[in-house]
């Protein structure tokens, strides 16, 4: 985590007057920056201003006229002298400042996933999202609304305002079947949401605001002894990464209520970056991974990618059957993308029957494959309560939910890299019992991974076997889904000239290396993943 920087703190001549507004988060968020001041000697007090996002409660924020519907009137505040310095959730300001006005401290980011808040009587564990067919969703925000409907294409919505508690109370009186919120508000403020169902949605899953989870700390642009002072607060890494984030924000011209949602951060030395877009509301979005060593000219690398006249591929093979209504087949549909999607392999069930004994003292089961749980289901298992499940990524979460099981670890926030989210799975099963249903000769990076003190119950469950009599394909894009996939298809099939490689994991992207052919690896092994993978090609 980046920190504050640290500055000589210069005394001013007064009490300082933060303007905010009167909801309990901006009240919290006043409160923090105040507490800050404090520590570093200053003193301040709270101003509670009214905005114009305050008093139309009966209007979607798209319906309202010009930007900055939480913001203006504190600025205009600012520019006449009546405050010092405002406090705004930075997600909430438009890219262009009022003249004379600046942005003189943001603050460390508060987790900026979503919250999917859910009525009790909603929940339907085998429903991705957990949520029940055909539910209505409280939310006024386009951005929310398109990835939602991406993966989720039956649900209904319905215009949700309010400040947070009045929201959750809205959805206590069963107003709505769920609502989505950012978790940064609800963990500031504290709400109980012990009465609900919480589905936590990552940013690399639904992809937030940009500068969602950060405050902003507004000052005039001639107060330089107070934007020194401001300094201490600032957040130089956050700074860094939400620069990009509104940078795209700015590229697009969109405002608070755009489809349009960005989120970059800087892991193991690299800018990651998701943006997710859809050009009107209700429509299918876009969506696109890149990373960079640096934060110089990523924002135009992102809007390029958007340009409507950019050239994207005619043809996909998968290696996997897919049906019209999966999520992939629908985001290349909406390019008028064709899809020739078959199985290369043919998957055969090694056990017939499981022994009870074993399963009556597993911890935990580990599934690194949507074969691996269908295989292991297909068993009829008898589980103890206090089983705990552990999946891949999204792909594999998805198919426990069918069974009626949410995972307790899931490697998506971890990404591509599996040896981290082996490294990161060892730490919570430690000392435990791990089942690890697979296929036949799989590679066991997670058992190697796990500590000397874990016992492990590998339990190969199904095994593969190869078409040897595959057609070539012509598509500009092919895509592998598995190593034994990779294996069929390279029988008596040779790369054309200009067709490019995509795999699902490093398994499937080694088996590509061994035939000296470039590949690209999608940042998450699912159809969300791959998705991004064929938008971000160049041709």
């Amino acid at each position: 985590m980046t920190k504050a920087v640290t500055t000589t703190t210069q005394k001013v001549d007064r009490r300082l007057i933060i303007g905010t507004r009167g909801s309990e988060l901006a009240l919290w968020q006043a409160n923090y920056v105040k507490s800050k001041l404090m520590d570093i000697g200053i003193e301040a007090e709270l101003k509670i201003i009214k905005t114009q996002g305050d008093i139309v409660q009966h209007l979607r924020l798209d319906k309202l006229e010009g930007k900055g519907f939480f913001t203006k009137e504190l600025e205009e505040e600012l520019l006449n002298g009546s405050i010092d310095l405002a406090v705004h959730s930075h997600k909430d300001l438009p890219t262009q400042h009022p003249e004379g006005l600046t942005i003189a401290a943001v603050t460390t980011r508060e987790d900026p996933s979503e919250l999917l808040i859910i009525h009790k009587d909603c929940v339907d564990h085998k429903k991705r999202l957990a949520l029940k067919h055909n539910a209505i969703v409280g939310t006024s925000s386009n951005r929310r609304k398109a990835q939602l409907l991406a993966v989720r294409p039956d649900l209904e919505f319905d215009d949700l305002r309010g400040n947070v508690l009045t929201r959750i109370e809205k959805l206590r009186d069963e107003n709505y079947d769920a609502i989505m919120l950012a978790k940064a508000g609800i963990t500031r403020i504290g709400a109980d949401l012990t009465d609900f169902y919480v589905e936590e949605l990552p940013p690399v899953e639904i992809i937030p605001a940009p500068a969602q989870g950060v405050l902003a700390v507004q000052i005039r642009e001639n107060d330089k002894q107070l934007h020194r002072i401001l300094q201490a607060l600032n957040d130089t890494g956050v700074a860094d990464t939400i620069a990009v984030e509104r940078s795209v924000l700015r590229l697009f011209d969109a405002g608070c209520h755009a489809p349009l949602g960005c989120y970059c951060r800087k892991q193991n030395g690299k800018y990651e970056v998701w943006t997710s877009k859809a050009d009107q509301d209700g429509e299918f979005p876009d969506r696109l991974y890149l990373s960079a060593d640096h934060p110089d000219g990523l924002a135009d690398r992102i809007a390029a990618k958007f340009d409507k006249n950019r050239k994207l591929p005619n043809h996909v093979f998968i290696t996997r059957d897919l049906s019209e209504a999966s999520y992939f087949y629908r985001a290349m549909a909406k390019h008028g993308i064709a899809v020739d999607g078959r199985s290369l392999i043919k998957i055969f069930p090694i056990i017939n029957k499981l022994d009870p004994y074993i399963l009556k003292y597993v911890d935990w089961i580990f599934f690194g494959s949507k074969n691996g749980i269908e295989n292991f289901f297909r068993l009829e298992p008898r589980l103890s309560k206090r089983t705990k499940f552990a999946v891949i990524g999204r792909g594999s979460e998805e198919m426990l939910r069918q069974f009626g099981h949410t995972p307790n670890f899931s490697g998506e926030r971890l990404g591509i890299n599996m040896n981290e989210i082996a490294a990161e799975f060892a730490k919570v099963a430690s000392g435990t019992t791990v089942l690890i249903p697979r296929a036949k000769e799989s590679l066991e990076t997670i058992q190697k991974s796990l500590t000397a003190d874990t016992k492990i119950i590998n339990l190969p469950v199904y095994q593969t076997r190869i078409d040897t009599n595959v057609d070539k394909s012509n598509a500009d894009v092919l895509i592998f889904t598995s190593p034994s996939n990779v294996e069929a298809y390279f029988v008596d099939n040779l790369i054309d000239p200009g067709q490019k490689i995509i795999c699902i994991g490093r398994s499937t992207g080694k088996k590509i290396e061994e035939l000296g052919l470039p590949y690209i690896l999608p940042y998450s092994p699912d159809e969300i993943g791959l998705a991004e993978a064929v938008f971000g090609l160049d041709y």
